[in-house]
């Protein structure tokens, strides 16, 4: 990270255990470094294993990234950087709608056989990734299952998770793939109104759908992180963890130019 990121994203880390005054001895490597680690593992795409000599053990590392997400710190972090950054671009911090869709990845050998399945649409064999993003795009509820999970199926237990989450939400813009009885279980269910923004049949080629392309280049941003490229995660919370990590390193860079800082002496 630069020093103008640190800034940014320091204060919102959680502290040690005997900063609290429940014990234990100080942390051997500084937040920052660990922090730096797990961003260039998702960054990369690199093992564990091959963190440079740099970074702290890659245990250690590993230990803090699992830690983080089991005690959900990183939802924490997540949602604080996308709140700022709506606050920034002059809206609520709790969104009002949403744009939903899915996204199938390859996965590596190291993805378990009863967590994988297969794409007959992509002709993928691995998982899906079931996002929600808000009208800036940024990530508000992120859902991994089976390639083979339909996306109806997988858009049930992902608008209840982002109801739960984020009460305000009553209009949700989706792809013609969650049309059906899905409409009216959202709205009988969550009082959500899902409107399915269907593509002209009578245009060729590529075109740009209001609403839709929104979660698109979302998705294309995820997969900036070669992390995020394909699936490498024995367990699906963990790519959940390696999707929001993606958009916490875009979210922390674009705060970054806005926030005032003092170059570091030599």
């Amino acid at each position: 990270m630069s020093d103008a990121e640190r800034l940014v994203i320091e204060p919102l880390l959680p502290l040690a255990a005997w900063r609290w005054g429940w014990g234990g001895r100080p942390e051997k490597y500084c937040r920052r470094k660990i922090v730096d680690a797990i961003r260039y593992v998702v960054d990369n795409g690199c093992k564990w294993r091959a963190l440079p000599v740099d970074f702290p053990p890659y245990q250690t590392v590993y230990a803090f990234f699992v830690r983080w997400e089991r005690a959900q710190y990183i939802d924490d972090l997540h949602d604080t950087l996308r709140d700022r950054l709506r606050r920034h671009a002059g809206r609520d911090t709790e969104p009002s709608a949403a744009v939903i869709d899915s996204q199938s990845v390859r996965a590596a050998e190291t993805v378990a056989l009863d967590s994988r399945g297969w794409d007959a649409g992509k002709k993928v064999n691995g998982r899906k990734r079931h996002i929600a993003v808000d009208t800036l795009g940024l990530l508000l509820v992120v859902l991994v299952t089976m390639a083979s999970v339909q996306d109806r199926d997988g858009a049930r237990p992902l608008t209840s998770r982002l109801r739960r989450l984020h009460h305000r939400i009553t209009l949700v813009w989706a792809d013609g793939g969650y049309a059906g009885k899905l409409v009216t279980w959202a709205q009988e269910r969550w009082s959500l109104n899902l409107d399915i923004v269907k593509r002209n049949h009578d245009v060729k080629g590529f075109v740009v759908l209001p609403r839709r392309w929104v979660v698109e280049r979302s998705l294309s941003w995820i997969c900036r992180r070669r992390r995020c490229v394909r699936d490498y995660e024995r367990l699906s919370e963990h790519h959940e963890a390696m999707v929001k990590w993606s958009m916490i390193i875009l979210m922390t860079r674009r705060l970054a130019r806005h926030t005032p800082h003092t170059p570091t002496s030599p």
